[in-house]
Formats: C-alpha cells, sequence, structure tokens
C-alpha cells in the first residue's frame, strides 16, 4: 500500500496583515489582519467615518497603505499592481453623461477589438440594460445608472471584487440583482468585499464579518449566509463616505 501525502489546503485569495492608513498623520483604520477564501465574502461594517470606503480604496490601489502588506493569490501586491487584479465600485460610478452606454463601457474599461460588441452586449444583458445601448447615461435613472456600473464587474477579468454600498439608489429587483451577482462570482471561484447599510436580501454564500471603529474591530469567522446579524448593527444605518 502507497502513502499518500495529505493536499494542503489553498492559501487565501486574500491576505492582509497589519493593514493601515493614516490621513494627516492621524489614523484611518488599523491595524488590520484579515483573509479571505475563493467563494467568500466580508461584510465590512463600520460606523460613519470608521474607514470603510478607505480600506476598499486602499485594496483596490486608489490610496497607498501606511503600514502592512497585501497579498492576492498568495503574492505580495504593491500599491501600482492592485489596480489591475481588483474590480472596485465606488460610490461615484464616473459614467460620461454624454456618451451612451456602450461608449461608457468601453471608455472604462478598455475594450478593443471586434468582440467588444458581443462582449458589452451579454454584459447588459447580465444587468438588466439590454436594449440601452444607444441611450445616453445622462439620461438613465439612479438605478439604471447602478447597473451600469454594475456591468463594468462583468467585463473585467478580476477575481477580488471591491463593492462599495452595491445596494444603494436599488429597488428589490436591483438589490437580487447584485445578490446574484455576487452568488456567481464566488461560485467561479471569486471572492467579494462589501460594505453596506441597512436589511437586503441574503444569498447563500459564506461571508465573513469584519466591523470597524474607532476603539476596536472585531473579525469574525464566515457565516453561512452573506448579511447575516446585519440587524445588530443599528450604528451602520448612516451613509460611510470614508
Amino acid at each position: 500500500m502507497v502513502a499518500t501525502t495529505p493536499t494542503a489546503p489553498p492559501a487565501p485569495l486574500l491576505i492582509a496583515r497589519g493593514l493601515g492608513f493614516e490621513r494627516n498623520e492621524e489614523p484611518v483604520f488599523g491595524p488590520l489582519d484579515f483573509e479571505v477564501d475563493a467563494g467568500e465574502a466580508l461584510l465590512v461594517s463600520g460606523g460613519n467615518g470608521s474607514g470603510k470606503t478607505t480600506l476598499l480604496r486602499v485594496l483596490a490601489g486608489l490610496l497607498g497603505l501606511s503600514t502592512g502588506e497585501i497579498r492576492l493569490h498568495g503574492q505580495a501586491c504593491r500599491h501600482g499592481t492592485l489596480t489591475e487584479r481588483t474590480a472596485f465600485l465606488g460610490h461615484l460610478h464616473g459614467h460620461k453623461a454624454d456618451l451612451t452606454v456602450s461608449e461608457n463601457l468601453i471608455f472604462t474599461v478598455g475594450l478593443a477589438g471586434q468582440r467588444r460588441g458581443s462582449l458589452i452586449d451579454g454584459a447588459l444583458a447580465g444587468v438588466g440594460l439590454d436594449g440601452y445601448q444607444d441611450t445616453a447615461a445622462g439620461k438613465l435613472s439612479a438605478g439604471q445608472k447602478k447597473r451600469l456600473a454594475l456591468a463594468r464587474l462583468l467585463l473585467v477579468p478580476t477575481t477580488l471584487w471591491l463593492l462599495d454600498e452595491p445596494y444603494a439608489n436599488l429597488d428589490l429587483e436591483g438589490i437580487d440583482l447584485v445578490n446574484r451577482l455576487i452568488q456567481r462570482h464566488t461560485r467561479e471561484g471569486g471572492a467579494v468585499l462589501v460594505t453596506s447599510h441597512g436589511a437586503y436580501a441574503e444569498p447563500p454564500v459564506r461571508t465573513r464579518h469584519l466591523a470597524l471603529g474607532e476603539r476596536r474591530r472585531r473579525i469574525d469567522p464566515p457565516d453561512a449566509r452573506l448579511g447575516a446579524r446585519l440587524g445588530d448593527r443599528a450604528n451602520d444605518r448612516t451613509s460611510d463616505h470614508g
């Protein structure tokens, strides 16, 4: 009988060690230690000014770290490489009002080549904007603009999504859309970081919880459903801007 060597578990998709960020020599958050496996979500909560948005912008490479290290797929990431390896959806969508929906996707994602038309059509259909290709972005409703931003996620081949308040300005149908996109992305081996306030539909996704605050931070183990225990966090009901 031949002895077999146990297979080591895969490394977490995202590892953060000692993450800290300062603004004007004042700490915004940190130090933080957390990790997220492929197929999981991390729900980031905290009061206004606790640093939720700032944390996502750091992970997206839009802000530089003050302290700590970020590893994606086991590799240390420098500040300049994070933007190319993550997909960030923030409060400001960055749509150009005078460009059409299709032109906005081409501009922001940098699509090129003969297949870009079919790629755009598929992404728009995936977010419920089929038929809006030639509509000026400035004529879209707030919810439709959020859907257009979500379409970018489907066109960027990254495993880590960073979603800042993705449920804002969405009706129940839109909330369900976000949940389905999260489900699909994690099912395909991706990971998602989400900041949010309030209750919403809970997709069956394994979820870790990271609570930020001025005096403490708490990292909870994975939960069976995204958004569980949100009702216990009444102090997180105001909007967060950083």
